[in-house]
């Protein structure tokens, strides 16, 4: 058991919340890679009615879910449990879906809980490769992981210097580590369909506030890294908070690019019309790009594209999963925090 990214919190309080956290697993079959993300994690969130928020790993989706209906068929819609049990549950989340499947609404010990439900090799992909990029948006932003047999933390640190590349170069020459944050968050909301009517208008403002040190203690790190590679500087404000000035040449940029994921720089250059170029390895390949602006431009369009699609399908996914009752109260929940933000 790892507690992770807790920063500004006791010790105390991170140990109270990694046993909370991992008392709810107990009642579920064993998984290889569990963490848990959200409001959850705010410090200052003494919201007793939030849900808590799990992403679980597990080697045969099939058989898990075949495991947990023995134990938890309440945890499930009763038209997925009585019509088709695994084998729908998994066809609802792979064909329509991302690949991962959501139980909401789960009371447990006076808490309400959501967990989905996704295959190792899916988490892997989409962190390693951001093939859908759904979880690793996930994980681009605070989390605690609390079962992590698979080392995910460490594979993550190619996805955290990843968002942190992306998101410098979509951000100008001089911001604030707020900025950045609050860019890094919104990589993965970035055509969200969600976002046009059942999301909070102010939820990254409010998730990089509520979550600032955690969000310091992930990308710290990749920051001074960059640092000592002269892609940028940085330098402490009154508040403490750390000023960042970076480069806009096509070099630097080139070198942003170059730590993305190789899916993304194969659609980039084949959106810029540029080829690429292997280099002698065969495995590692370089980016042409003629500008700057090109390049952000080309890798928001990107994004976008791909977060509208996985989010439209995981929203479908996500309603016939939970069936209509549980659809119409999840939507109702959404909707009604969206309406408070715009009021």
């Amino acid at each position: 058991v790892e507690p992770v990214f807790y920063v500004g919190i006791s010790i105390i309080d991170m140990e109270n919340n990694a046993e909370a956290f991992q008392s709810f697993l107990q009642v579920l079959p064993p998984v290889e890679f569990a963490c848990v993300y959200g409001s959850s994690l705010h410090p200052t969130n003494n919201d007793k009615e939030t849900m808590i928020d799990y992403i679980l790993g597990v080697s045969d989706p099939k058989q898990w879910h075949s495991e947990n209906l023995k134990l938890n068929k309440h945890h499930y819609s009763s038209w997925m449990a009585h019509l088709g049990g695994e084998r729908l549950i998994t066809a609802v989340a792979d064909k329509i879906g991302v690949g991962v499947h959501f139980n909401p609404f789960v009371t447990w010990n006076g808490k309400m809980f959501k967990y989905g439900v996704v295959g190792m090799h899916d988490l892997l992909q989409d962190v390693q490769c951001w093939e859908n990029f759904y979880l690793c948006g996930r994980l681009q932003k605070p989390v605690q992981i609390v079962v992590d047999s698979s080392d995910i933390s460490k594979t993550n640190s190619f996805n955290l210097r990843a968002a942190l590349s992306a998101s410098l170069l979509l951000l100008p020459s001089e911001f604030t580590e707020a900025d950045l944050y609050a860019k890094v968050c919104n990589l993965s909301y970035m055509g969200d369909v969600r976002m046009l009517f059942a999301e909070d208008k102010n939820k990254v403002k409010k998730i990089v506030t509520g979550q600032f040190d955690l969000f310091h203690s992930m990308y710290k790190p990749f920051l001074e890294e960059y640092e000592a590679k002269k892609l940028l500087k940085l330098s402490s404000t009154v508040n403490h908070q750390i000023h960042v000035s970076q480069d806009c040449d096509l070099s630097v940029a080139h070198s942003l690019v170059s730590a993305l994921p190789p899916s993304i720089k194969n659609l980039m250059s084949m959106k810029l019309g540029e080829e690429m170029k292997s280099i002698q390895t065969g495995r590692i390949h370089d980016t042409k790009i003629s500008s700057r602006e090109g390049a952000a431009n080309c890798l928001q369009r990107i994004l976008r594209r791909k977060v509208m699609v996985s989010s439209t399908r995981q929203a479908i996914s996500g309603l016939l999963a939970v069936g209509g009752v549980g659809a119409t109260r999840y939507v109702a929940n959404k909707i009604n925090k969206a309406w408070k933000s715009w009021r």
